[in-house]
């Protein structure tokens, strides 16, 4: 209903707890097994399951509503699902559990998905969005997977394309001046390639844009 609050969340108790797999898992599937560690090369699957990964908590956060929900396990991006003991599954405690441990090891990748998670709740902490009544798509391109929209006082920025980055990219903003990076998912420290310099400053131009 229009301008009724809603909270915004991407996994949850109906989908994890009725034997449905976590979005880890749906990202990268069979290779959570083996391909997780930080000590060998990182694998295409969960190179690119953990970047979208990040970008799917962002993008509902930004945009999902007044407020943000984490279901136990998905900020870090829990492997499996969760599944109690019943007859279906011979009264098994095996997947009636959440392995935290996971995220607390430096040697696995998990580790960086719960970075991610405490870098958007610093963010949303100071520069509060989820109470802004100002909230605006000004991009949504299929073709280059590219989402753009302001919320409160930040201009997010997308590119879901799984091969493509882009230099000199216009985008729309309502406010003028200087703009710089507050949040970068490809940061190494997140999990990233660090392909975008933090250090610099884009400047907006006098020409209309979106």
């Amino acid at each position: 209903r229009y301008r009724e609050a809603t909270i915004a969340y991407c996994e949850s108790h109906d989908q994890a707890i009725v034997g449905d797999k976590s979005i880890a898992f749906w990202l990268m599937d069979k290779e959570m097994y083996d391909q997780m560690s930080t000590l060998g090369d990182l694998h295409p699957v969960i190179d690119r399951g953990i970047a979208l990964h990040k970008m799917i908590r962002l993008v509902s956060y930004g945009l999902g509503g007044e407020g943000y929900m984490t279901f136990m396990g998905n900020e870090f991006g829990h492997p499996e699902w969760i599944d109690f003991p019943r007859a279906g599954n011979n009264n098994s405690y095996h997947h009636a559990r959440r392995r935290w441990d996971l995220a607390e090891r430096d040697d696995l990748r998990y580790q960086h998905l719960d970075r991610f998670e405490e870098g958007m709740h610093k963010l949303e902490a100071r520069f509060p969005w989820l109470s802004s009544s100002h909230q605006y798509v000004s991009l949504t391109d299929e073709g280059d997977k590219v989402v753009v929209f302001e919320r409160g006082t930040l201009l997010f920025v997308f590119n879901f394309h799984p091969t493509k980055s882009f230099t000199d990219y216009k985008i729309g903003t309502n406010w003028p001046g200087v703009h710089k990076i507050v949040l970068d998912s490809d940061s190494d420290y997140y999990g990233g390639h660090n392909r975008l310099d933090s250090s610099v400053e884009f400047h907006t131009g006098d020409a209309w844009h979106n």
